[in-house]
C-alpha cells in the first residue's frame, strides 16, 4: 500500500471510454459532493448511439481477447492493476468527493482492495475438469467466455463493486461495458480512462449517463450477460428486460441482514464490530447489519454501550482525517432515510441516540440513530433502511429469533455471535441467507462465494463459482 497523498486530485474533464478512445459528449449532467450538496463536476451523458458504439467495440474486441491464453490476459490485468496503483491516491480522494465516505478508513481501503482483487483474480484460471476417463474415452468440461458483459453498478461502493465485475469478466475472456450509477460516475470514468492506456481497444469501456441507458443495455441483443448490483425492485426490471434475449444474469440485490447476539456472547467486546457492521459507509451497504437482535437479559446494557461507542465517532466531510462517518450519498437516499425517522417519531418508538437532522447543515447528513427495541412489525425492522439507523431488538428465545430473522423476503447475509462456536454455527446454518458470519462480519475474499437467497439475488459473485458464471460450460467428448 502506498502512503496516502491527501492532496492528490483529478480535476477533469471526464470522458467516456469507447474503443480505446476518450470520447466527449454533447450533453452532461451534474455530479454532487454529498458532504456539501454542491456540484462537484460535470459527467458526460452518453447517447444511445454512443452506448451502441461501446457495445460494438466490445463485440469486435472479443474476437481477439477471447482467443488469448490465460497468461496473456493475466499480463494485461496485472498491467491494469499497476496503472491503477499509480493513480491510487487520486482515485481514493475522488471517491470521497463523489461518494462521501471517509478517505482514510473507507475510500483508501476500497481502492486498495479493488487493485488487490484484480491481481488475485488474474492468477486464477478456470481449469479444465476431467469428468470421465476410460481406456477409450475421455470427457472434459471446459468453460468458454460468453461475449460482451454489461455491468450496471451502484453508488455505495462505486470502485469496488465495479472492479469486482471487471476482473472476473476479463480474465475469463469476456469484454465489458460498465455503466456506473449517475450519482457516482467519476471514479468509474477515471478507471475506464486509465484502462485505455493498457488494455486493447474495446476490452473495457465505461459509459455514463442517466437511468435510460440501463434498459438499453439489458435489452441489447449483443450483450450476453448483465451483472447488476442494486435494489431488488430495479433488479426485477432488469430480469424482465433481459428475458427477451435470454441473457445470463448475476444479480446482487437488497438485504435486511440480521445480527443475532446469543445469550452466551461476550457482548461488550463485539460492540465495535457490530457498530461498524451497521454504520460503516453510513449504513449504505447491502450486507450491512440492518436488524440487531440482542438477548433481553442484557439488551438495555448493550444499547447503552452501543450508544457510548457511537458518540465517540465523528461525522462530517470524509476528507477530514478525524471523520469516521460521512453523509448519505445522494438527496434521493437522504429523503428515503428521512421517511424512516418520520415513521419512528410518529409511532413513538424509543430513540436512544440521534433522530434529529440539522436542517441548517449543508450536505446529506443523517445522524447516527439507535432505536431501542422497536416492534417486529415496524418499518425500521421490516424494510431495508440503507442509512445510519440501527434498531436494537430484544428477544427471549433462540428459536423465536431465528424465525424472526428469516421472516423476510430478503436473504443476503447475516451474523451470529456467541462464545459457544458450535452452537453459534448451528444457529447460522438455520438462517436463510447466502452468507452468514460467525463471530466476525464482512470477511470477504476472491475465493469466497458471495450471493443472496430469496429476493436478494440470482447467481454468485467471487470464488470459482462466481468466475464460472462469466462462462458457458462446454462438454468435450473424445474418443481416444
Amino acid at each position: 500500500m502506498n502512503n496516502s497523498n491527501p492532496t492528490a486530485t483529478f480535476s477533469g474533464p471526464y470522458y467516456l471510454s469507447i474503443a480505446g478512445k476518450l470520447v466527449s459528449t454533447e450533453a452532461g449532467f451534474d455530479v454532487f459532493n454529498p458532504a456539501t450538496g454542491s456540484v462537484l463536476a460535470q459527467a458526460p451523458a452518453a447517447t444511445a448511439d454512443q452506448l451502441d458504439e461501446a457495445i460494438a467495440a466490445a463485440r469486435k474486441a472479443f474476437k481477439h481477447w477471447s482467443r488469448l491464453e490465460h497468461a496473456e490476459r493475466k499480463a494485461y490485468l496485472i498491467a491494469y492493476a499497476d496503472a491503477l496503483q499509480e493513480h491510487r491516491d487520486e482515485l481514493a480522494r475522488l471517491l470521497t468527493l463523489e461518494q462521501g465516505k471517509p478517505l482514510r478508513t473507507m475510500a483508501e481501503p476500497e481502492v486498495d482492495q479493488s487493485i488487490s482483487w484484480i491481481r488475485q483474480i488474474a492468477d486464477r484460471p478456470i481449469p479444465v475438469e476431467i469428468i470421465e476417463e476410460t481406456d477409450s474415452h475421455i470427457v472434459e468440461l471446459h468453460h468458454t467466455p460468453l461475449g460482451v458483459v454489461g455491468a450496471i453498478t451502484p453508488w455505495n461502493f462505486p470502485v469496488l463493486l465495479a472492479l469486482w465485475k471487471v476482473a472476473p469478466a476479463l480474465i475469463t475472456g469476456n469484454t465489458m461495458v460498465v455503466k456506473p450509477s449517475p450519482f457516482t460516475p467519476l471514479t468509474s470514468l477515471r478507471f475506464g480512462q486509465i484502462a485505455q492506456s493498457v488494455l486493447p481497444p474495446g476490452v473495457l469501456s465505461v459509459v455514463s449517463g442517466g437511468n435510460e441507458l440501463g434498459p438499453q443495455m439489458t435489452a441489447h441483443p449483443d450483450i450476453a450477460k448483465i451483472s447488476f448490483t442494486g435494489s431488488t425492485e430495479t433488479g426485477k426490471h432488469v430480469i424482465r428486460s433481459a428475458a427477451g434475449t435470454l441473457k445470463r444474469l448475476t444479480m446482487e440485490l437488497g438485504g435486511n441482514d440480521a445480527a443475532i447476539v446469543l445469550p452466551d456472547a461476550d457482548w461488550e467486546s463485539i460492540i465495535p464490530q457490530l457498530y461498524w457492521g451497521a454504520i460503516g459507509n453510513s449504513g449504505q451497504w447491502c450486507v450491512g447489519v440492518k436488524r440487531l437482535y440482542v438477548h433481553r437479559a442484557f439488551q438495555q446494557q448493550f444499547v447503552k454501550a452501543f450508544v457510548d461507542y457511537a458518540v465517540r465517532q465523528k461525522m462530517g466531510d470524509g476528507l477530514d482525517p478525524e471523520v469516521t462517518v460521512g453523509p448519505v450519498q445522494n438527496k434521493m437516499q437522504f429523503e428515503k432515510v428521512k421517511t424512516f425517522l418520520d415513521d419512528i417519531k410518529a409511532k413513538g418508538y424509543k430513540i436512544a441516540l440521534g433522530g434529529d437532522i440539522d436542517a441548517s447543515r449543508p450536505g446529506y447528513f443523517i445522524p447516527v440513530t439507535v432505536i431501542d427495541n422497536p416492534p417486529e412489525e415496524s418499518m425500521i425492522v421490516q424494510e431495508e433502511q440503507f442509512g445510519p439507523i440501527v434498531p436494537i431488538i430484544a428477544y427471549d428465545d433462540v428459536d423465536d429469533v431465528i424465525e424472526r430473522a428469516n421472516d423476510s423476503p430478503f436473504g443476503l447475509g447475516g451474523s451470529v455471535w456467541g462464545r459457544d462456536t458450535k452452537a453459534a454455527v448451528a444457529v447460522a446454518n438455520r438462517l436463510e441467507t447466502g452468507m452468514v458470519w460467525v463471530n466476525e462480519i464482512h470477511t470477504q475474499g476472491v475465493d469466497i462465494p458471495f450471493g443472496g437467497h430469496k429476493q436478494s439475488g440470482l447467481g454468485t459473485e467471487h470464488g470459482l463459482e462466481g468466475r464460472q458464471l462469466f462462462t458457458n460450460p462446454k462438454t468435450v467428448l473424445i474418443h481416444k
